[in-house]
């Protein structure tokens, strides 16, 4: 079943710099998606500012978070839902790694699968811009969303790069009882 609910066709505008921690990924190798059709739909916008993924994932669900996306999952806790089920309008959180050393946010928009989702965030390739409609795929052995793959828009293909991830933060309390730890 597909989900779908517009999440912040304003912030197709949205043009503020700030300068926070990398929130990205260098180009990586990848391999052909064969479970999204649409795939095709995932496309990267020119912003006239540089671009962050927190000050974007911010204002595009409305969780009220600030500093570096590394530390939403702690900050999280206690003020918002945290869990590891993708929900519409929730806030992917990436860990910090190797890869991508200041963690990463994305808003979730869409939800294809039990492991696969749509995503909307800034800054993905570090170049500052907008990344919409990007499929991003659950790789985890334990199946929890712990483990994931981003597609890789310039390329057409799912990423070959694996990222690990806290969960998802969800945007309103009422969601609290997916809290996990």
């Amino acid at each position: 079943m597909t989900l779908k609910r517009p999440i912040g066709q304003t912030l197709l505008g949205f043009g503020m710099a700030v300068a926070l921690s990398a929130c990205g990924s260098g180009a990586p190798r990848g391999v052909p998606v064969t479970s999204y059709q649409g795939a095709s739909d995932a496309r990267i916008v020119e912003t006239s500012a540089h671009l962050e993924c927190v000050p974007y994932a911010r204002e595009a669900s409305n969780i009220q978070i600030r500093g570096d996306a590394w530390t939403w999952w702690r900050q999280a806790e206690g003020r918002y839902g945290r869990g590891n089920q993708p929900a519409i309008g929730s806030v992917l959180t990436l860990s910090r790694s190797h890869k991508i050393g200041g963690g990463h946010l994305a808003v979730v928009t869409e939800i294809l699968g039990p492991r696969e989702i749509v995503v909307r965030h800034a800054n993905w390739l570090n170049q500052g811009r907008i990344h919409l409609d990007t499929p991003v795929l659950d790789v985890s052995p334990a199946n929890d969303w712990t483990l994931v793959r981003v597609w890789y828009t310039p390329g057409g293909v799912y990423g070959a790069g694996h990222y690990p991830a806290h969960g998802f933060i969800y945007p309103s309390q009422s969601q609290a009882s997916r809290e996990t730890s």
